[in-house]
């Protein structure tokens, strides 16, 4: 147990700080601000709080924050683009402290937002949690993948393919990918210490997607809506525990 304790008591730091994050975002999700807005009050309060954010400079992403907007399926870039009443977007954050990564996101509804989004919001949380639900020494990489797939497959949504979850830590990104489906009992065995992200992202039309010309946002190849939620986990003696869970109670919209 003890080799990992210290590795744990710090991801406990930085994913608490990044789930504080979206705690505080929360309040300021509403018509009108922009996703340029969102990004620098999130910037702002993880420098405040000694932190640093993982995306600013990565890989030459200018941004402090990913934003991703109804179609948008990951790392929308934030913009002057205003939020508009009816939207969902996911808010991703990855605060850096004392060198290792909190990594979460949640969905948010802006205003009044369809039925049919809310349906695919929740439907995506509920795959997310059946996965992490099943967490402990000795299940298989496949098994969370299926625990996803099987759920919301049968929901009448698709699971997207081209981006996975994968190992965190003292790196952004590390080994293993975490394939959002899958088969049982296939993939690498998870032992204690293992520390990664779930993050399923799910469209409600087909899974296909593509990337946009600035080589980052990620969207529905049919522009149907997708949503996706993040918790940065680890895999513990007996079970798991959920580094990024927020302080506040916030899971799923409505917050």
């Amino acid at each position: 147990m003890n080799n990992y304790k210290e590795k744990f008591e710090k991801m406990r730091v930085a994913g608490s700080l990044a789930a504080k994050t979206l705690d505080m975002l929360t309040e300021n999700i509403k018509p009108g601000i922009s996703t340029d807005k969102i990004d620098e009050l999130g910037y702002e309060f993880i420098k405040d709080n000694g932190g640093y954010s993982a995306p600013l400079f990565y890989r030459g992403y200018k941004k402090s924050l990913c934003t991703s907007l109804n179609h948008v399926v990951c790392h929308g870039i934030p913009s002057d683009r205003a939020l508009n009443d009816g939207d969902i977007v996911n808010i991703d954050v990855t605060a850096i402290v004392d060198n290792h990564h909190g990594d979460t996101s949640r969905m948010f509804c802006v205003g009044k937002t369809p039925v049919k989004a809310k349906n695919l919001i929740n439907a995506t949380y509920e795959a997310m949690m059946k996965a992490i639900n099943i967490l402990k020494p000795g299940i298989k990489l496949g098994d969370i993948g299926h625990e996803i797939q099987s759920y919301v497959e049968e929901k009448g949504f698709s699971v997207v393919k081209d981006f996975c979850g994968h190992g965190v830590s003292t790196k952004f990104h590390e080994a293993p990918n975490v394939l959002h489906y899958g088969k049982k009992d296939t993939g690498i065995e998870l032992l204690p210490g293992a520390t990664f992200t779930i993050e399923p992202m799910i469209n409600s039309g087909k899974y296909e997607v593509k990337v946009l010309a600035d080589g980052w946002t990620a969207v529905t190849k049919d522009k149907s809506l997708s949503a996706q939620f993040e918790h940065t986990l680890g895999i513990t003696e007996n079970g798991y525990e959920i580094f990024t869970e927020s302080v506040k109670g916030y899971h799923k919209p409505p917050y």
